[in-house]
This record gives C-alpha cells, sequence and structure tokens, in this order.
C-alpha cells in the first residue's frame, strides 16, 4: 500500500510510522507534519531514509490534494491534542482539528481514497467515579473541554461524509496512550522528566481522576487491524482495560524511580478536569480478533522511564520551555 499519515511527527504518529518500517516494508509511507512543537524530524531520524517526510500544514487544500491524490489510504493522526494548550487558546484547534478534518475529508472524496480516521474517547464526555459503566461505540458525544469538542466536531464530518458522499472511512476512539516519543507537557512523561532533573512532580487536585491506558505500540497495531479488516463506516474503541486513579500512576512511577511515593506537590486543578475514562473494546477484540500485547501496565511504564532515561537528548531541549509554561499557570 501507498500510505499518507497525517500528523506523522507527532507522537502517535512517530510510533505508528516506526511500526509501518519495521512490520510493513513493502508499504511506501508519505508523512505530513506541520511540525509545530509537538512535531519531531528527529523522532523520525532513524526511519528517515525509508519515507518520504513532507512538512505542510493539514489546512492547505492544495497540498493535502496532491499527497493524497498519490496514496491508496490515509491514517489521519494530526491534532492539536492537549488539553491545557487547549484551555488557553482554542482557535488552533479548531483550524487543526476541525478544518484540518475538512480538507482531508474533501481530499480523499475527491481523489477516492480510503480513510482512516484516528480520534479520542474524551469526545464521550467522562463518567462518574463509581458508574460501573464503560464508553462504547454507541455512546452518545458529551465533549467537556475545548480540545475535545474540536475532535467530537471531526468525527462527525467524517460520519457525515461517509453517509453523504460516500468516503471509504473509519475512526477510531482510543484511551489515553503512553511511551516513548511522547512530549513532556503530557502526564506520565512530565512526570518521569521531573525526577530526571530533579523537580518535584506536580499531581492536579487530589489525583482521583482515572485514566484508561494503553501502550502506544498496542492502539498502533489496533489502528492497523482496523485499516485491513474494518468495516467502512464504522467505529470502533480501542482500549486495554486498564484503568488507573492519577494518584496511583504517580505514586508508582515515584516507587520505581527510587522517590518516595509522596514526593510530589499538588497542584489547582484543570478546569472541567473530567473524572474517569473507561473504554469497552469488546467490539474489536471480538469482530476483528485484536487484542493488546502490553497488557501489564508496570512493564510499561518500567520501559517508558527506561526511554526517558535514555534519550535526554530527545527531550531534554523541551523541558525548561514546558516547566515555565507551567509555572506561568501556577501548574
Amino acid at each position: 500500500m501507498r500510505l499518507l499519515v497525517t500528523g506523522g511527527a507527532g507522537f502517535i504518529g512517530t510510533n505508528f510510522v516506526h511500526s509501518a518500517v519495521r512490520e510493513h516494508p513493502h508499504d511506501s509511507l508519505t508523512v505530513l507534519d506541520a511540525m509545530t512543537y509537538a512535531g519531531s524530524r528527529e523522532s523520525l531520524a532513524a526511519v528517515e531514509n525509508d519515507i518520504r517526510l513532507v512538512q505542510g500544514d493539514v489546512t492547505d487544500a492544495e497540498l493535502v490534494s496532491k499527497l493524497v491524490g498519490e496514496c491508496d489510504v490515509v491514517v489521519h493522526f494530526a491534532a492539536e491534542t492537549h488539553n491545557d494548550n487547549a484551555l488557553a487558546d482554542p482557535e488552533p484547534f479548531l483550524r487543526s482539528n476541525v478544518i484540518g478534518t475538512f480538507t482531508v475529508l474533501e481530499a480523499v472524496r475527491r481523489h477516492g481514497v480510503r480513510l482512516h480516521h484516528v480520534s479520542t474517547d474524551e469526545v464521550y464526555g467522562d463518567l462518574a467515579l463509581d458508574d460501573p459503566r464503560r464508553f462504547t461505540e454507541s455512546t452518545p458525544y458529551n465533549p467537556s473541554s475545548p480540545y475535545s469538542s474540536t475532535k467530537a466536531a471531526a468525527d462527525m464530518l467524517v460520519r457525515a461524509w461517509v453517509r453523504s458522499f460516500h468516503v471509504r472511512a473509519t475512526i477510531s476512539n482510543c484511551s489515553n496512550n503512553y511511551g516513548p516519543y511522547q512530549h513532556v507537557e503530557k502526564f506520565i512523561p512530565r512526570q518521569i522528566t521531573n525526577v530526571l532533573t530533579g523537580r518535584r512532580p506536580k499531581l492536579y487536585g487530589s489525583g482521583a481522576n482515572v485514566r484508561d491506558w494503553i501502550h502506544v505500540d498496542d492502539h498502533n497495531s489496533a489502528v492497523w487491524r482496523i485499516i485491513d479488516d474494518g468495516q467502512l463506516g464504522r467505529t470502533y474503541l480501542i482500549g486495554a482495560e486498564c484503568e488507573r486513579d492519577n494518584l496511583s500512576v504517580l505514586r508508582t512511577l515515584l516507587e520505581m524511580m527510587g522517590r518516595d511515593p509522596d514526593d510530589f506537590d499538588h497542584v489547582p486543578d484543570r478546569a472541567g478536569h473530567d473524572l474517569r475514562y473507561a473504554i469497552d473494546p469488546s467490539a474489536l477484540y471480538g469482530e476483528l480478533c485484536w487484542s493488546p500485547k502490553h497488557t501489564d501496565f508496570e512493564d510499561g511504564l518500567r520501559a517508558t522511564i527506561d526511554w526517558y532515561r535514555n534519550n535526554e537528548s530527545w527531550w531534554g531541549p523541551l523541558k525548561d520551555a514546558v516547566e515555565v509554561g507551567y509555572e506561568e499557570r501556577g501548574q
């Protein structure tokens, strides 16, 4: 196949590209990325001879149409994703997540190209901490943040283009990813790199908020399964059934790194902070016979700690600026 991967220099996209080169050596890959602060050429350095990397904006209709016309499948990762940034300035999220997805949809419609749209479980809002339910494909959308509302809008555009224009597309909504190449503004790498740089880790509020964690390689293997075998027009929820509250995750990281599990600071909670996410991945498990390989969360965390410990040259230049931004917001 000839694949176009939008946002392929970001966290999840980078890992997808690495796995594609490793596991699908006969496919050709073009990566389109705007190389904002969250994208990194260095992340793709190990595979730069195996891909074509195009720096450009996903809202550039002429460029996107040209690249889509040269491929068989578009895997659409490109998005602004960080909730704190969306609260500070929602405009880039509207432009990238909504207009960018519209631009991709019009291009795949024009050229008759297959699309897989990567989204988030945050479009469903949140669940109470004591609620036994989990998100399913039929859960009503109820986004609660500028970020999740723009991803919900993008999902709705994909669904509308499937129905109105018969675009050949699938959607996946995934739980929280962790693993290599994740920007240090995100929860797990921020705590790890705080310890590595002698800073005290930070925890929003009481840390009772629950996230459903999945290793990025498992997420991407599920995306591949959907591309190969998914039913067009369907939405699939990707999760590894690994719910953990933020306090427990932070204490586990601290213990693994030889620190007192209470050696952190509480900071004011994020505005509108969702309480709990929980994915029911049974459709993906049953219909597509997919299951995660990284089923031991603690082992996954240890491997992630080791990656950041061994790759300070990748994250080190980013760290100070990120922490300055958090300090300015009192976080």
